[in-house]
């Protein structure tokens, strides 16, 4: 009789020998990002808002001097989370912020070490808050503006479903530097089961397949502000209704109907006795976070 079959659980344990699978590599990968003011053109106005995300500098190869998401391997003794927050605070001295983890990526060839899966985890934090460094084996750690915008959308429906196909074109951009990659979605769907695979086809500047987990970063980031309060983890602890405006337009990347928008959110915001007093604008009431909307 089969010994794993027929011994108990304690004997089998002990007999194990782990060396019969080969076991991957498993890292984990953050992706921060933040809302802030771009430059102010006409000071009767308010500025812009852009969408930024935290990436480092690799300092060792492979992709030396190429741009990545921060992250790194996963300790045998530690969980997950652990990793996140361990790697997070080594290589940005970013610290206590909160990680939800977003998605599994384990294409065979997606580094060229060796076999390594990576969970990513996603956090929206006020960058203000944060004293951002690099450490450990990241040469720099620097906030990016991100834009992502649709090239090429082909659908074509079918018996039993539809086939579509998106191209999609990544910009993260500061001062000094402009990254760019192409990537491409594939959405099938057929009956009631819906697959994705995403390719990138161009990379300029960014590690690993990290410009596919930020498209996949920014198109979930979109759906959830259409239906939490995660963006008022962005806002400061008072704030106008232009100003909320101006984040939501900035993560959706489209206008907001002013009447319309106000009265979607107005159950998750209270009044305040306050009103700004910035220099060339009207006084405008100041409003914060509703804790307690999801009970209304």
């Amino acid at each position: 009789m089969n010994n794993e079959t027929s011994a108990s659980e304690q004997q089998f344990l002990k007999t194990y020998n782990p060396e019969q699978y080969k076991r991957p590599s498993v890292t984990v990968d953050m992706l921060l990002f933040t809302v802030a003011r771009g430059e102010q053109k006409n000071y009767r106005k308010l500025p812009d808002m852009e969408l930024k995300l935290l990436l480092v500098k690799r300092g060792k190869h492979p992709f030396k001097n190429q741009w990545a998401l921060p992250g790194g391997f996963v300790q045998v003794d530690e969980s997950l989370e652990e990793a996140a927050y361990r790697e997070l605070k080594e290589e940005t001295n970013v610290e206590e912020v909160y990680l939800e983890q977003l998605y599994t990526w384990g294409a065979v060839e997606r580094d060229p070490r060796t076999r390594i899966i990576s969970v990513s985890y996603l956090a929206l934090v006020d960058h203000t808050k944060l004293t951002v460094k690099s450490g450990d084996d990241a040469a720099e750690a620097e906030w990016f503006t991100a834009t992502l915008k649709i090239q090429e959308e082909e659908k074509k429906m079918t018996e039993e479903g539809f086939v579509q196909r998106e191209t999609f074109l990544l910009t993260l951009r500061n001062d000094e530097t402009t990254l760019t990659a192409d990537v491409i979605v594939h959405r099938t769907k057929i009956g009631k089961v819906e697959t994705t695979k995403t390719d990138i086809s161009l990379s300029k500047g960014i590690a690993f397949d990290h410009a596919k987990i930020i498209v996949y970063a920014l198109e979930r980031l979109r759906n959830k502000v259409s239906y939490t309060d995660v963006i008022f983890t962005l806002m400061p602890d008072t704030f106008t209704l232009t100003e909320l405006q101006k984040v939501y337009e900035t993560i959706l990347d489209k206008k907001l109907i002013k009447a319309n928008f106000r009265r979607k959110i107005s159950h998750m915001v209270l009044e305040t006795n306050e009103f700004t007093t910035e220099a060339g604008h009207r006084p405008s009431q100041l409003f914060t976070f509703k804790n307690d909307w999801s009970d209304d």
